[in-house]
Order: structure tokens, then C-alpha cells, then sequence
């Protein structure tokens, strides 16, 4: 049980490391390609000045991305044998068409970064796109491969054995496009309130640098609308749970006894031991609505199911209360920010506005953190649903719990590292005293 526990910690530990570089991956690409786009159609060299660091930033966090990535794909083989041995041949499509996506985008990139005078600008400025699509594409293939463990299909097994694999049908499964709409919303929602958090911070100091201004507008640009669209793809995702994996709803939910009806519940600790959920604000059909588009729908509670095969429900249901509760405040803000945009009002001489957006930078990343840990900690005690348990699909090699502590050490050492690159970037940027050159020639 012990090595289960250092198994599952250490796999967790190296995907929240990881999600936040591919997160980047694909929202760092789109920013630094309007920045070269604004340069190019306006010859404002501040745009010209973003595009180049927001790119140097890209491939630093890429760079790290790649080593990260690089270690989960041992970790799958190494401490889950039984899970590659049973679904190998069915998620080794996706998988692959991940590996294509990441060398395209590791091609691009490179010619993004020296190309500036090297190749025409038209063909610098598809090689950025190319680099974006790329980016989105390897995260939409990883989440494909995640999508089937969640409802598996395109297999018949036999035996215990997966036999007339399909893995067309496997790639194609009912959450598959929940999954992949969410996963790529969040991605632009938090990056881009990232970025713009940052040189908010900035303009809070200095409210008439351009060059954070210019940052600012294209990462809310790019933010803004994939916040406030996020909550309509949640109420998608949500009505896939609850149709194919309705144990996981009802832990999302707190919800312990099955009812037509059922409340939404919002806060609240969810306790297995009393089978209920205490100091819960309930809003009376707001499950049954939600979940079914419909006010007194059923909605299956954890009684319908075999006591061994209930979720986690206090951390599930606490990481989706944090989801759902950072991702509408960052919807709320994208609104504002919307509307003060449309109604031609500047927010940076708005301080109140400002200090929403620095709040939004991290926010972004904590629900994706969470959001994960939704679909993986709500499909326990199943690592493939309904057909493999985590338990059955450990190594059983002992001792894991050194080098559970190495890599995180690890982690911790490479994240303060690429911070500190980061912040170097930030803090050498242009100011209003050393201003920018109207001419600007490529590098």
C-alpha cells in the first residue's frame, strides 16, 4: 500500500510539474506571434520588442517542458507496467501523434528564434503559427490518451485481454472533446491572465509604460475571452460526467444519497464517515439542472455504488469547489475587462481593475492543478474505468519512496531556476526612461 501511495505521489508530483510548461506551450506561442503580427502591420518596435522576449521565455519553458515530459514517459513504463501492458497498444497511437506534434513544434521554434533576418517575414510569421497549432495539437493528442482511461472504448476484451483494438474509435471517445475544449480553454485563460498579472503588477508602478501596456493588451486579448467562454465548456464536461462516469459527479458534487432534484451544492466538507456533506450553501435543483438540463432529473448519489468503488469525495469535491470558484472569478473579471474594452475605457488608470487582473495571474494554474485532480483523484479506484484498478496496475518493486523524494527535490531546484530566468526578463524590460527606437532591426 505504501508503494501505491509513493507511485501515485510521485506520478502526481511530475505532472503538476509538467502541466504548467505544456499550459505555456500553448498559450506563449499565440502571444509572441500577434506581438510579430502588431509589429509588422504597425512598425511599433515595442511589439517587435514583446515578440522577441515573450519567444525567449517560450523556449525556456519548452526546454524545461521537453525534460519534464521526457521523465513521465518513463515513469509510465516504470511504475505502471500493468496499465502499458493492458492499454499500450490503444493510447500508443495518441502518444505518437504527440511525439509528432512536439518535433514539429521544436522545428519551428528554432526557426522562430533565428530566423528574424534570415527568412521572409511571411514565412517567420507562419513558422510562429506553425509553432502554435503544434503546441495545441500535442496537448490535444496527451488529453485524447486520458480521455480513453476515463471511458474506455474501441477494444473488445476478452479474457481479460484487449483484443480487436479500434484505435480510431479509442481516440474518438465520449470525452475526448469535453476533455479537449476545457483543457485548451484553460490553457489561453491561464497564460494569458499570467502574463497579463505580471505587467499589471508593472503598471501599478508605472501606469505610462508603453511597453507594459503593449503587453497587457495583447495578453488580455488572447485571456480574456477563453475565461469567460470556460464556463460553458465546464457545463459540457459536467454533463459528460454525469452521463458516463456518475460516480466521480457525485463526489464532485458531495452528493451522497441519490435524488431526483438534487441541490447544487457549493463549499461545504464532504465526509464519507457521516455521508453528507456539512456547511454546504445548497441551491435547491441546481445539480439536477446543471448535470441534466432538467429541474428534477435524478442524479445518482454515492449509495448507488459499491462502497470500494467511491472516489476519494473530500478531495475531489474540495479541488472542484476550487476550480469552479477561482475560474468564475476569473470569468468575472474577463467580463469587466471586456466590457471597459468596448466601451473604449482605459483599465490601466483603473486601479481597482488592475489589482483583479495582478489576483488572476496565478489563479489559472490553480484550477488547471485542480481541475486534474478532479479527473484523476474522481476515477479512483480505476486507472482504466471500470476495467483496471490503480492497485492492480503498480509496480511492485519496493522503495519507491527515495526516489519520490529525489524528483521532487529535483522540481523544486528546475522551478526556482526557470522562475529566476523569468523574472530576469521582466525586470530587464524597457522602461519610460530608456525609450524604445522608432526603427528596430531584427536580430
Amino acid at each position: 500500500m505504501r508503494d501505491l501511495f509513493a507511485a501515485r505521489s510521485q506520478m502526481g508530483v511530475s505532472l503538476a510539474f509538467h502541466i504548467i510548461f505544456a499550459v505555456v506551450g500553448i498559450g506563449m506561442p499565440v502571444l509572441m506571434v500577434l506581438a510579430e503580427h502588431r509589429w509588422r502591420r504597425t512598425g511599433d518596435a515595442g511589439y517587435l520588442e514583446l515578440a522577441k522576449r515573450w519567444s525567449k521565455g517560450t523556449a525556456i519553458l519548452f526546454a524545461v517542458g521537453a525534460v519534464s515530459g521526457t521523465v513521465l514517459s518513463f515513469e509510465l513504463g516504470l511504475l505502471w507496467p500493468d496499465f502499458m501492458k493492458a492499454a499500450g497498444p490503444i493510447i500508443g497511437m495518441p502518444f505518437s501523434l504527440e511525439g509528432f506534434a512536439f518535433f514539429t513544434e521544436a522545428i519551428f521554434l528554432g526557426i522562430y528564434l533565428y530566423g528574424w533576418d534570415r527568412i521572409s517575414p511571411r514565412a517567420h510569421v507562419i513558422s510562429g503559427v506553425i509553432v502554435a497549432i503544434s503546441g495545441s495539437a500535442s496537448a490535444v493528442f496527451v488529453v485524447i490518451a486520458n480521455a480513453w482511461m476515463n471511458t474506455p472504448r474501441g477494444f473488445t476484451l476478452v479474457d481479460g485481454k484487449f483484443t480487436n483494438i479500434d484505435p480510431i474509435r479509442a481516440m474518438m471517445t465520449p470525452a475526448a472533446f469535453p476533455q479537449c475544449l476545457h483543457m485548451i480553454l484553460a490553457a489561453f485563460a491561464a497564460t494569458g491572465f499570467a502574463v497579463a498579472g505580471i505587467h499589471a503588477a508593472m503598471l501599478l508602478r508605472d501606469p505610462r509604460n508603453a511597453f507594459h501596456r503593449r503587453a497587457l493588451g495583447i495578453a488580455l486579448l488572447v485571456g480574456a475571452p477563453a475565461a469567460l467562454v470556460q464556463p460553458l465548456s465546464g457545463d459540457i464536461s459536467a454533463r459528460y460526467v454525469a452521463r458516463q462516469q456518475p460516480a466521480k459527479l457525485a463526489a464532485m458534487e458531495g452528493l451522497f444519497e441519490t435524488m431526483r432534484g438534487a441541490p447544487l451544492n457549493i463549499g461545504g466538507i464532504a465526509s464519507e464517515r457521516e455521508g453528507r456533506t456539512r456547511y454546504a450553501i445548497q441551491i435547491p435543483h441546481g445539480l439536477s439542472l446543471l448535470a441534466y438540463h432538467e429541474l428534477n432529473a435524478e442524479v445518482k448519489g454515492l449509495d448507488a455504488f459499491p462502497r470500494d468503488e467511491w472516489p476519494p469525495v473530500l478531495w475531489t469535491h474540495l479541488s472542484f469547489d476550487i476550480m469552479v470558484a477561482l475560474g468564475s472569478f476569473m470569468a468575472l473579471v474577463a467580463a469587466a475587462v471586456l466590457i471597459m474594452q468596448w466601451r473604449k475605457r482605459d483599465i490601466v488608470m483603473h486601479r481597482w481593475m488592475m489589482i483583479a487582473v495582478v489576483l488572476c495571474a496565478p489563479m489559472g494554474f490553480v484550477c488547471i492543478e485542480a481541475g486534474w485532480m478532479v479527473t484523476e483523484i474522481g476515477r479512483q479506484p480505476w486507472v482504466i474505468y471500470g476495467i483496471l484498478r490503480t492497485a492492480d496496475a503498480v509496480t511492485p518493486m519496493p522503495g519507491l519512496i527515495v526516489p519520490f523524494i529525489t524528483f521532487t527535490v529535483l522540481y523544486c531546484f528546475l522551478g526556482v531556476i526557470v522562475a529566476l530566468l523569468l523574472y530576469q526578463q521582466v525586470l530587464k524590460s524597457p522602461r519610460e526612461d530608456e525609450p524604445l527606437p522608432r526603427q528596430a532591426k531584427a536580430a
